[in-house]
């Protein structure tokens, strides 16, 4: 069945000006309206999942991936074309959020794509979640047709998260089968090359998160950002103050000069990035840990996000609770 492609894709804001909404709080009635009422502040972007932390799918399609539905991975959580067809006639930009390797659902739902221990039991981090395995081309379709049925219900970029190894969790126990002999970010560079060239010629842009330090540090992930950015439009870094150690960038407390973390952090994002046609839009922190976060914080990071160049910036909140006031700085 041939798929009719959505009549338009709203343009890239000039700034981009979003915070992330969950699946969750998308189902909710009236609650995207309530985000989309934002724009008088100053909002022009929804960042929506489509696919999060626990491997679940926000909404259920005919062109989802057929493993999605075995899985029961794909569940109607939000009416997608509403979703679509709501931010659209606002004129704002929206973003799906796919998550790539930590994914709960599959792994066990699939263990031949899973991460596994030498004992053949399935691998857990320690948060008690399992994550599939990066270099199995299965995965890799799986994740990218998600990402696909996304751009054919009208999202105008998909973003990938936790495109990455895993970070937390005894690593060492790990077995990676299908293991490819090549540098760790060789592998992640690979899918997203993979995942641009299946993507791009649907009309959306491509993009991924990537960690804060990841410019700055070898985590062992396979963040690279100098070698991704040839291959995605957008690099988004977590740049949340209070996720730097006491003492990165010779700040005794990040999480208490959010401004100077960020904007040092981006500093050597710029430098890998320097050369290519990718745009750098830091996740901000519009949360308290530590730290209390208010106006000020919240917009001194904005402010040094802008000092630093960046093409715009998303807000985080797992709540889903923004300071509205920060947009129309």
């Amino acid at each position: 069945m041939r798929v009719k492609q959505p009549a338009r894709r709203v343009a890239w804001p000039r700034e981009v000006r979003g915070v992330h909404v969950t699946m969750a709080l998308a189902g909710l009635e009236g609650k995207v309206a309530e985000y989309v009422s934002l724009k008088a502040l100053g909002l022009n972007t929804l960042e929506v999942d489509v696919k999060d932390e626990n491997g679940k799918i926000g909404f259920v399609s005919a062109v989802m991936p057929k493993l999605a539905r075995e899985v029961g991975a794909a569940q109607p959580y939000y009416d997608v074309g509403k979703v679509v067809r709501r931010v659209h006639a606002a004129g704002m930009y929206l973003i799906g959020r796919v998550v790539v390797m930590q994914d709960p659902t599959l792994s066990a739902a699939r263990p031949d794509l899973a991460l596994l221990r030498p004992d053949g039991s399935r691998w857990l981090n320690n948060g008690g979640l399992g994550w599939v395995n990066p270099y199995d081309d299965r995965v890799w379709r799986y994740v990218v047709g998600v990402g696909k049925a996304a751009a054919k219900a009208g999202f105008d970029e998909v973003q990938f998260d936790y495109v990455r190894f895993p970070s937390d969790g005894d690593v060492s126990q790990i077995v990676f089968r299908h293991k490819v002999r090549e540098p760790k970010g060789t592998t992640i560079a690979r899918f997203l090359r993979y995942a641009g060239a299946q993507l791009h010629p649907l009309g959306v842009r491509v993009s991924a998160d990537i960690f804060g330090l990841a410019a700055t540090h070898d985590l062992g992930i396979g963040q690279v950002p100098r070698r991704v950015a040839k291959y995605v439009d957008a690099l988004y870094p977590m740049v949340y103050p209070s996720h730097f150690s006491s003492g990165e960038y010779g700040i005794a407390n990040p999480d208490a000069y959010p401004g100077r973390t960020v904007a040092r952090a981006l500093f050597d994002f710029r430098r890998q990035v320097k050369g290519t046609k990718t745009a750098l839009i830091p996740w901000l922190q519009d949360f308290s840990l530590a730290d209390q976060y208010g106006l000020i914080e919240v917009t001194d990071q904005i402010a040094a996000a802008r000092r630093q160049h960046a093409r715009g910036f998303l807000l985080w909140n797992p709540e889903g609770v923004y300071t509205q006031e920060a947009l129309t700085n």
